[in-house]
């Protein structure tokens, strides 16, 4: 919507030109409140990231163990404009003033959830493997698809009732991701979300994080 043109002032009627009778003036169409310009809708945005997560995505098999297909994100990381279009995605879904923080699951949980907490402009709490924080920890041992694993968290890393987004690359059986939220909870804060670059839902690993919204930009 351009500016009016100011209103001049009238030219005086003269006897060479007299007034012509003015038409009535219409009833103007109230202005409705534009909606902001976006590169993409949102639904439009996520599935176009979806595609650029999918072409990045190289299956390594019997890794880290036989019989195991892993997912190699590295080229997702590695292309910058890819990565970016990631990151504002997950922002996006949930909104930059929906959470306080972000917790991140080792390891690329840390590359993701740190870039999201940067573009939100909110600080970040890795969710580390077991022995590797410094100071009084929670802790959480769990089961893996090829074994055990334990999680921690330190024991102050959240103020009480917090708002924290979840972050991590995959979601396969759900054992980590169950272990990530229950740490953050028992170390007080407050999940809005369990969000994702991949599911593999034949894995049926969202059946374990009932009662928590997951989100996910891959499903396969």
């Amino acid at each position: 919507m351009t500016a009016e043109h100011p209103v001049t002032a009238e030219h005086p009627v003269t006897a060479e030109h007299p007034a012509t009778t003015e038409r009535p003036a219409t009833t103007e169409r109230p202005v409705t409140a534009e909606r902001p310009v976006t590169a993409e809708r949102p639904v439009t945005a996520e599935r176009a990231v979806a595609g650029l997560i999918a072409d990045r995505i190289v299956d390594v098999p019997d890794f880290p163990v036989a019989g195991i297909v892993f997912k190699d994100l590295t080229p997702l990381f590695a292309d910058a404009a890819a990565f970016a279009r990631t990151i504002d995605a997950i922002v996006a879904r949930y909104g930059p003033d929906s959470f306080d923080v972000v917790a991140g699951i080792e390891a690329r949980g840390f590359m993701i959830g740190a870039a999201v907490a940067y573009a939100a402009g909110v600080g970040f709490v890795p969710v580390r493997k077991a022995g590797k924080l410094p100071r009084e920890a929670f802790s959480l041992t769990y089961a893996l698809e090829y074994g055990e694993a334990a999680l921690e968290v330190h024991a102050d890393a959240f103020v009480a009732g917090q708002r924290v987004l979840v972050i991590d690359d995959v979601l396969a059986t759900g054992g980590t991701a169950a272990a990530a939220l229950t740490l953050v909870e028992r170390a007080g804060g407050r999940i809005v979300g369990l969000s994702v670059l991949l599911e593999l839902t034949f894995l049926d690993g969202r059946q374990r994080l009932s009662g928590y919204p997951v989100h996910a930009l891959l499903t396969v």
